[in-house]
């Protein structure tokens, strides 16, 4: 039996996707400007840009990186890897290797990002009962996730292989404390042609340094939505969900057993206490503050698996607060991190931090409610554009991937709101995605998703901050 306590404990075994973060829960917020980014960059980032001759990925002095996993290579199970890189997360693995699980952003058509191959000519590669969804052979789903086992010490990727078949559109996902990565299925209200199962639900997948297929199980309860990413709360287990749409929610899932979210549970969307149907997005007036903790409450969710697509309004309408396109989400030392990619008045993006009640999910909650703060909103393109998966780094920084036609940069934001650049790649609209960190916080890894490839990036990282 999975008790509480077992779950506790387990919580304290935390992967690399909990380093960090003191620093960014005890410091009030500095207004964010263009002038504090360009102190910051000078003060707090590591120094000007370099130009790469390769053309790939511009970083400061100091710093390099080595490129791996391409789209169309063959893999180690004798599939190729799949197109459209996106969210990632590092684990520890056997003999100081890392194990990445990265998401896969394809739907069953785009079959030139095939696992298979374009031909489907490697689909008899795997067992069909390992796919959740087989589309009758005519067209499988093609998301899904990747194993990568890498060792930092040479810099050099060891395996790759497919680890979760015939999911949709796997966009993010986050880390659990029991050392699981949860993939999110992105849908829309339509079904994939030829589709055998309904999608719009995520998944668990177990890191292993050996190639192995996760039975692919879609953890229903947790509601059948555009999911983005997850993060989890270690003390109560609470799951917080963001929706990537223009008029999503923030959902909050209480497992019936913490730690075991096939088991089943209860799903909510956050309002604000005082404000029935709040508008965070601050898209035609700055109604909803900077920098204000406010109190928060949730609402019970029906008819979770929502056939018709209709979760979010049936929030709003009991009260739930709207938010402008939540995408990466993160747990850090004491508070969970979204990003909110088109917010704000220029529709450049907003960071949120929940800090949960000490009676987090219990009867008790309303005595002591957990708050939500709106903890930047720079409005400012030199600061931020677009902001999609986010991480913490070992020194207590938010790092941000920019999701953005123009020029997309891996961006710092300091615990006072300010911005500075850590790297970018040269060529526009390449998405960069899954920025996370070993667990000795030595390497850097992020994904470029067009045309596919993942980054190791490693120089003079900080250990920790003043």
């Amino acid at each position: 039996m999975h008790t509480r306590r077992d779950f506790l404990l387990s919580a304290g075994l935390y992967t690399a996707g909990f380093i960090g973060l003191r620093a960014l829960t005890s410091h009030p917020l500095a207004a964010a400007s263009a002038e504090l980014a360009q102190r910051g960059a000078a003060r707090l980032g590591f120094g000007p840009l370099q130009r790469d001759p390769a053309g790939l990925f511009e970083l400061p002095a100091g710093f390099s990186y080595v490129k791996f996993s391409e789209r169309g290579q063959e893999m180690d199970d004798g599939l190729l890897v799949p197109g459209m890189h996106d969210g990632m997360a590092a684990f520890a693995g056997p003999a100081g290797r890392v194990l990445l699980v990265r998401n896969h952003e394809l739907e069953s058509a785009w079959t030139d990002g095939s696992a298979f191959a374009k031909d489907k000519s490697r689909l008899g590669k795997i067992d069909r009962s390992k796919f959740y969804d087989y589309g009758h052979g005519v067209l499988p789903n093609l998301g899904g996730t990747t194993t990568l086992v890498y060792d930092p010490s040479s810099r050099r990727l060891e395996r790759h292989y497919l680890s979760l078949a015939g999911t949709v559109r796997n966009c993010a996902g986050g880390v659990t404390p029991w050392g699981t990565w949860i993939t999110c299925e992105e849908v829309n209200d339509l079904p994939e042609t030829n589709a055998e199962q309904p999608h719009g639900f995520n998944f668990e997948v177990t890191p292993s340094a050996e190639i192995s297929l996760s039975t692919p199980v879609a953890l229903k309860a947790m509601g059948r939505f555009r999911h983005e990413a997850i993060c989890v709360h270690p003390t109560s287990g609470a799951v917080y969900e963001t929706e990537d749409i223009g008029d999503g929610l923030l959902y909050r899932f209480l497992p019936t057993v913490p730690g075991k979210l096939a088991a089943g549970g209860r799903l909510q969307a956050l309002k604000l206490r005082d404000k029935f149907g709040a508008d965070t997005r601050n898209w035609d007036a700055n109604s909803f503050p900077v920098g204000r903790a406010l109190a928060a409450d949730w609402v019970d969710m029906d008819d979770v698996e929502s056939p018709r697509h209709d979760l979010r309004m049936r929030g709003f309408a009991a009260g739930a607060a709207l938010f402008a396109r939540g995408e990466g989400a993160w747990w850090g030392e004491d508070a969970a991190w979204f990003a909110m990619t088109n917010g704000g008045k220029a529709k450049l993006g907003q960071i949120f931090r929940y800090r949960p009640s000490p009676y987090e999910g219990t009867a008790r909650e309303t005595e002591a409610p957990g708050t939500i703060e709106l903890f930047v909103e720079p409005n400012d393109s030199t600061l931020v554009s677009n902001a999609d998966n986010l991480c913490i780094a070992p020194w207590g920084d938010l790092i941000l991937c920019e999701d953005t036609n123009g020029v997309c940069r891996l961006v710092g934001v300091t615990p006072k709101g300010e911005f500075y650049v850590i790297g970018q790649n040269p060529v526009s609209g390449r998405e960069l995605a899954g920025a996370c960190f070993s667990p000795d916080g030595s390497t850097l890894f992020v994904n470029v998703q067009k045309p596919g490839y993942t980054l190791a990036i490693t120089g003079p990282w900080p250990r920790g901050r003043a």
